[in-house]
C-alpha cells in the first residue's frame, strides 16, 4: 500500500462535515459503481446522488435502478460539448465526481468546473500501462505479456491527459508465472472493491477539513 497525495489514510470520521453529493461516471457493467454506492449507503455525509453513463445499454444503469439511484445517459456528441452534462451536475448539486470504469476523456469544461474534484481508478501501477486504450483486459494482458511480478491499482486525480493526474494511492498484488490475464484481473478487481470506496472517503474527509 502506498499513499501518494497529501492526506492521511487515518482521518477520523466527523459527522459535522457537510454532505458531499457524488456523481459516479461509468461506461459498462458498473460493479465498482455498485460497490461504492453500497459502501456509502449508511453514510450521513456522503450521498451517491447520480450515476452518469455514456452508453444507453450499459449494465450500470440497471444497477442504479436496483439501488434507487437516479441515472442519466449522455451520448458521445453531448460529451464533446458538455453543456448539458454540466447543467445536470449543477441541478443535482454535485460536489465531486468519481470515475468507475469510465472510458471517455473528460471534457475540459467539466475539468474546469470541478478542479481537483474528479478521481479515477486505473487497473495497473501507473505510470506503467496507462494512456489511451489501456483499460480493462488490455491492461492485464499487457502486464502478463511483459512478465511483470506485480500489478495493482492506482487511484488518481483526473486532468487533461489519460492517466496523468496526481496519484493519490496505489495498492499492489503479486503476479506469478502461472497467472493468466484473467487471474490477474481477478486480483486487481479484489483490490478495487476493497480500497476504492475507502480512499474516496478519505479524499472527501480531507476536502471537508479544508473548509
Amino acid at each position: 500500500m502506498q499513499f501518494l497525495a497529501h492526506f492521511s489514510p487515518f482521518c477520523a470520521d466527523n459527522n459535522l462535515y457537510m454532505t458531499k453529493n457524488i456523481a459516479i461516471f461509468a461506461s459498462g457493467s458498473g460493479s465498482n459503481a455498485e460497490n461504492i454506492a453500497r459502501y456509502f449507503q449508511e453514510n450521513d455525509t456522503v450521498k451517491i446522488k447520480l450515476i452518469v453513463a455514456n452508453k444507453s445499454d450499459a449494465y450500470v444503469l440497471e444497477r442504479a435502478r436496483n439501488l434507487g439511484i437516479p441515472s442519466v445517459v449522455f451520448l458521445k456528441k453531448e460529451w464533446d460539448k458538455a453543456d448539458n452534462i454540466l447543467a445536470v451536475l449543477k441541478e443535482n448539486d454535485i460536489d465531486f465526481i468519481v470515475l468507475a470504469g469510465f472510458l471517455l476523456r473528460i471534457p475540459e469544461a467539466i475539468l474546469h468546473a470541478y478542479p481537483n474534484k474528479i478521481i479515477n481508478i486505473h487497473p495497473a501501477l501507473l505510470p506503467k500501462y496507462g494512456g489511451k486504450g489501456m483499460y480493462g483486459d488490455n491492461v492485464h494482458k499487457a502486464v502478463v505479456a511483459a512478465g511483470e511480478t506485480e500489478s495493482g491499482i492506482t487511484i488518481h486525480y483526473v486532468n487533461e491527459e489519460y492517466d496523468k493526474g496526481e496519484m493519490i494511492a496505489q495498492f499492489t498484488c503479486e503476479v506469478t508465472p502461472a497467472d493468466t490475464y484473467e487471474t490477474v484481473a481477478a486480483k486487481v478487481h479484489a483490490l478495487e472493491y476493497e480500497h476504492f470506496p475507502r480512499v474516496i472517503k478519505e479524499v472527501l474527509n480531507t476536502e471537508s477539513q479544508k473548509h
